[in-house]
């Protein structure tokens, strides 16, 4: 895999050494059991995956290399480029500024632009409409293009079924940037629907089996389906893709359950399914499907608590806090200064995006077991940050630089 010319600020000698120790020993990927930091008082299990993918290293090599190549220009970001407070406030603090919020709302008119002005399309991709507004300025968007490349998979994927006919249903959060991105090139080419559970799933398919008013689907399911969408006709066929970031588990889930309902309307067998559902498991993100694997595999280890470090509003991060939280005490961190003391804790609430302060987070014995991972946008530097803060709390200095030294 291509290797990535990424800032050093945000590369951590400890981690790196352990993530290179474990993909030689494991280089199949078949091994999801956590590496273990014994400092004695306290024992940190790091998941087998986590921080950096290939998609965010790729986005942020364009990025600084623009700024690099750029000198006296004004460059601007549609939005935030990758979910994660200090690489986007690095890109700032180097002049270049936001166009929208992560939600779309617009921070700087797009009127302001000019085509003697650099752009760059953010990892999570652009709309069709935007990128048609851009280049009719004159701005040179392939350049400076730091779409993921797993995101365009799907984008790739939903031509090819659109294609033979099918519908496209999208699984994502409907306002979140890869989502928005992905219907609408999804909807260039064929009816498109946002589901943003499996909640919304059951209800969508209760007009495949007509159990619902097909008059009904345009209110429930307004601002997310496309133009022209027939309620009549175009989910007689479908095929599922999703927002690469939400739990691959969820996507499947929501993809076999649709299957079954129409293997059941129009009393399909195995081998006729593919006349009306399109196999679509390709498009599932193969750092998500890691990270969350890696993360059960660390579940597995007793423990006390869970750390999970990233960007509040990181998709692909506050999943993983989800499926810490089932099992164990979880505190979402975005950075190592939320943790203040031995006994208090800034963390947020994972789908609020709320932080709140607790004390005692700590439990009171030896030895103390914590398990971290990171989200795919946060620097393995500040990972290590975090294992430190804590690790320095608890042990003495020398026990700590001892086991460090073991891996680095």
């Amino acid at each position: 895999m291509k290797k990535f010319n990424v800032p050093n600020i945000y590369r951590s000698n400890l981690i790196s050494a352990i993530k290179n120790k474990r993909k030689q020993e494991d280089k199949l990927k078949k091994d999801f059991s956590p590496t273990l930091l014994d400092f004695g008082p306290v024992q940190f299990f790091l998941a087998r995956h986590f921080g950096f993918c290939y998609g965010v290293e790729n986005a942020i090599e364009i990025a600084f290399n623009t700024i690099d190549e750029n000198p006296g220009k004004r460059i601007f970001l549609l939005s935030e480029m990758i979910h994660n407070p200090q690489v986007n406030a690095d890109l700032q603090a180097r002049g270049v500024q936001f166009l929208q919020d992560t939600y779309g709302r617009q921070v700087i008119p797009f009127d302001e632009i000019t085509k003697d002005d650099v752009v760059i399309i953010p990892a999570f991709g652009t709309t069709l409409e935007i990128e048609t507004m851009l280049n009719n300025k004159g701005i040179a968007t392939a350049r400076y293009n730091t779409t993921c490349p797993f995101v365009e998979k799907v984008w790739n994927r939903s031509e090819q079924i659109a294609e033979k006919g099918y519908s496209i249903v999208v699984h994502g959060k409907p306002k979140h940037e890869e989502t928005r991105a992905t219907f609408s090139h999804a909807s260039s080419h064929t009816p498109t629907v946002v589901v943003n559970d499996m909640q919304e799933t059951i209800e969508l398919a209760k007009y495949i089996t007509g159990e619902k008013p097909a008059e009904q689907f345009y209110t429930e399911f307004k601002g997310r389906l496309s133009e022209s969408f027939d309620i009549t006709k175009d989910l007689a066929r479908i095929g599922v893709v999703n927002q690469t970031t939400q739990l691959a588990t969820d996507t499947q889930a929501i993809s076999d359950y649709l299957k079954q309902v129409i293997k059941q309307h129009y009393q399909l067998t195995d081998q006729t399914i593919s006349e009306r559902f399109a196999d679509t498991r390709d498009t599932l993100c193969y750092a998500t499907n890691d990270n969350q694997t890696a993360v059960t595999g660390l579940l597995e280890t007793e423990a006390d608590l869970a750390i999970v470090v990233g960007g509040y509003n990181s998709s692909n991060t506050s999943h993983l806090v989800e499926l810490c939280e089932q099992k164990l005490p979880t505190y979402f961190i975005n950075a190592p200064d939320k943790i203040i003391s031995v006994k208090d804790i800034i963390h947020a609430n994972w789908q609020t995006k709320e932080e709140t302060i607790t004390s005692g987070y700590l439990p009171n014995k030896q030895p103390l077991k914590i398990l971290i991972t990171s989200g795919a946008s946060c620097p393995d530097a500040v990972v290590e940050a975090v294992i430190r803060k804590l690790a320095y709390f608890l042990a003495s200095e020398e026990e700590i630089e001892t086991v460090i030294k073991t891996f680095i």
